[in-house]
């Protein structure tokens, strides 16, 4: 019903920056929030970033400053810009959405395929 297409992953050296892109297609209603998770070899997936339905943004205290989400509304798709990246940034990034297909039908999350993310020198 919902389908979410990221890219913009790769692998970048210590303080150089990424810009992920997720791009919603299918039939969708209405996008409650929209949201960036990271998941890190080992550890539990955490929220990075999310962006409400009146453009309100909340970030991880750890990446305030760095990153930055926003979206286009006519392309359907969110981005994250990633600046002055660290070696504990990397990951596998998920974008998210809190969506509804139709008028009606119950909110639900929809998830992306995942894009890996890796700071290295």
């Amino acid at each position: 019903q919902v389908q979410l297409v990221e890219s913009g992953g790769g692998s970048v050296q210590p303080g150089g920056s990424l810009r992920l892109s997720c791009a919603a297609s299918g039939r969708i209603f209405d996008i409650n929030t929209s949201a960036w998770y990271r998941q890190a070899p080992g550890k539990q997936r955490e929220l990075v970033a999310s962006m409400t339905r009146g453009a309100g943004t909340m970030y991880a205290d750890s990446l305030k400053g760095r990153f930055f989400i926003f979206r286009d509304n006519a392309k359907n798709t969110v981005y994250l810009q990633m600046n002055s990246l660290k070696p504990e940034d990397t990951a596998v990034y998920y974008c998210n959405l809190n969506a509804a297909v139709s008028r009606g039908i119950p909110y639900g999350d929809y998830w992306g395929q995942g894009t890996q993310v890796t700071v290295s020198s």
